[in-house]
């Protein structure tokens, strides 16, 4: 009894990934039993059968499914048992079965095109140049010293203000368009630019002004088309499941001229917070009552964002390349369908991506499972799932949950969106990837703690090595690397605020940033990263080989972390292009090596 079953092979499933309504894909299964059947599960529970037909070796069945959606299968052989999936990502005989899963787009599902093989960088903006004269204002504190620690203290009432500055501004950003174009990035995502409160600009205060101590409407203008010169888009980040309070909208401290919600019930913003108890007692944003929640379904507020005229409609007429949806799974699927709308009917290549942690594909939110990628929502999220892997391999060098995570994202996206999922190591979010892999774990240590913590000279060599084997992970696997402002020069620092540190421009890493400067010439050169198919090649005992498959030319990379000898035998030469080696029919991959194997020189 056996059986010979593979999601990823297109003989066993014709379509990789999900698939399209209306779209004919081949199911075949290799088995020695008398019969085999295909069980489709609706994700509402409904299940059909389909008899498979003996064909040689294999069953086989030319599945059609009509109607867009989430779905799971499996197959019934005689006895009682099924093929399911196992741990490796390869069916299993079982008596009872872990099903595979089948995503069914809408039939005209697209993705944006101009994004693959490409680059993000990510920038906060207060943190990454100042240029010119810093303009203060009431009620923020301002660094004189740009290598302060960012404030992380809570003040006399218990709260961390988020009021201090650096003086990071768009300018500065345009100033610095050559330094980024020399990394080959050709997306810059910005955090919030919007006029606000805090230094990170995620409580909103005015959608349609740009933060003064930012800049302006016409720089933001003079950078997006300035970046487009250089070949690069800019990604806006939207911020729409709630505002701040201290906000033209909710108008708490009456800072702006109008009526807002907090002051009036009969404010035109009312309707778009919940209070319990008006005017103190409101819905917030994870209880935080400085960030109160929107009802994103009250018609006003979703054509003040969706509409004509509205925020989405007005930032992307400006030229932005796209949108990264804040908290994407907290706004209500209409909401999304809506926003998608917008975005599209001004560009129908500008880019949604949304912040989801968990797969995308078959997320429940809220007791609601998410229609992402086959109702009109979202083109890519941030890909939480494969920096956690990554850096477990890293860490620990076992890549058994690397590989499946590599695989499951294969299986699971539509194929042109799993190479736009933007493939993070770090972000504002999240402790600084050379901190995570080489510093001292400080899990349940205080903010003060962490603060006084940097890497030793020693720790510090050994992350820069660490760093260079995560990213260059990053950057050759399936998706868009994107890259956290500093990471490039070695940036260290715990939870945010101590990952928001400035940009030291005076005191760059050459050893890092030459490294990120040859993996973006890669981007560039190699056809095979902007849409190759992955293959795996081995993957055991620290050692991690795979290809990314190109039209003309393949790409093998190889880590090993173990402490064995690995010899990879080549079917034909390649050279190592991290240092121009050139290999016939085999080479060895000793303990700590990374090799990066293609037919010719770059």
């Amino acid at each position: 009894m056996f059986c010979n079953y593979n999601p990823l092979n297109k003989y066993f499933k014709s379509v990789t990934g999900a698939i399209k309504e209306d779209e004919p894909c081949i199911f075949r299964v290799v088995t020695d039993e008398d019969f085999c059947n295909l069980i489709l599960i609706k994700d509402e529970g409904e299940s059909s059968s389909f008899a498979m037909q003996k064909n040689g070796d294999c069953f086989e069945i030319e599945l059609t499914v009509h109607e867009k959606g989430l779905y799971f299968y499996y197959f019934e052989l005689p006895n009682q048992l099924f093929i399911g999936l196992s741990s490796n990502y390869l069916g299993e005989i079982t008596s009872k079965p872990n099903s595979f899963q089948l995503l069914v787009c809408d039939k005209e599902y697209k993705a944006p095109i101009g994004f693959n093989g490409g680059i993000i960088y990510q920038i906060f903006p207060d943190r990454f140049n100042r240029k010119g004269d810093l303009l203060k204002l009431n009620g923020r504190v301002y660094h004189d010293n740009l290598l302060d620690l960012p404030y992380y203290k809570p003040n006399s009432l218990g709260k961390v203000l988020n009021n201090d500055f650096f003086g990071g501004n768009l300018k500065g950003i345009i100033d610095k368009l050559d330094y980024l174009k020399s990394l080959s990035v050709s997306i810059i995502y910005l955090n919030p630019i919007f006029k606000s409160y805090s230094n990170h600009h995620y409580d909103t205060g005015d959608y349609f002004s740009i933060d003064k101590n930012l800049g302006t409407k016409e720089d933001l203008v003079e950078l997006i088309n300035k970046a487009k010169e250089y070949g690069i888009k800019i990604v806006l980040d939207g911020v729409f499941s709630h505002t701040g309070d201290d906000s033209l909208y909710f108008n708490k401290y009456n800072n702006y001229d109008g009526l807002g919600a907090y002051q009036s019930v009969k404010s035109p913003y009312y309707k778009w917070y919940d209070f319990t108890l008006f005017p103190n007692k409101y819905s917030s944003w994870w209880g935080i009552d400085v960030l109160p929640q929107v009802n994103e379904l009250e018609p006003s507020y979703n054509e003040f964002i969706n509409g004509k005229d509205g925020v989405i409609d007005f930032y992307t007429k400006l030229g932005i390349g796209g949108w990264r949806l804040d908290v994407a799974d907290e706004l209500p699927t209409k909401f999304l369908q809506n926003l998608n709308k917008a975005v599209k009917s001004v560009d129908n290549n500008a880019i949604v991506i949304g912040e989801v942690w968990e797969d995308a594909t078959n997320k429940i939110s809220y007791g609601e499972r998410r229609s992402y990628f086959y109702d009109k929502q979202l083109d890519s999220v941030m890909n939480y799932a494969l920096k956690d892997a990554i850096i477990s391999y890293i860490k620990s060098g076992d890549v058994s949950r690397l590989l499946y995570v590599c695989k499951e994202q294969i299986d699971h996206y539509p194929n042109k969106s799993l190479h736009l999922l933007m493939n993070i190591l770090g972000t504002h979010d999240t402790s600084r990837i050379i901190t995570v892999l080489a510093g001292e774990n400080m899990l349940g240590k205080t903010k003060d703690e962490m603060a006084l913590k940097s890497l030793s000279f020693t720790e510090r060599k050994r992350g820069i090595d660490l760093v260079k084997k995560a990213t260059l992970l990053q950057y050759t696997l399936c998706g868009i690397p994107s890259t956290y402002y500093g990471d490039e020069i070695g940036l260290e620092g715990y939870v945010d605020p101590l990952n928001r540190k400035y940009f030291t421009w005076d005191n760059i890493d050459d050893e890092l940033l030459n490294w990120f400067k040859f993996l973006g010439e890669l981007r560039t050169k190699i056809p095979a990263l902007c849409d190759g198919d992955f293959v795996d090649i081995f993957a055991k005992d620290g050692v991690f080989i795979y290809k990314r498959v190109g039209k003309d030319k393949d790409l093998i990379v190889a880590i090993n972390l173990g402490l064995s000898t690995y010899v990879l035998d080549l079917d034909k030469p390649y050279f190592n292009l991290i240092n121009g080696e050139y290999f016939t029919k085999k080479t060895q991959l000793n303990s700590g090596d990374v090799l990066l194997l293609y037919p010719e020189k770059l």
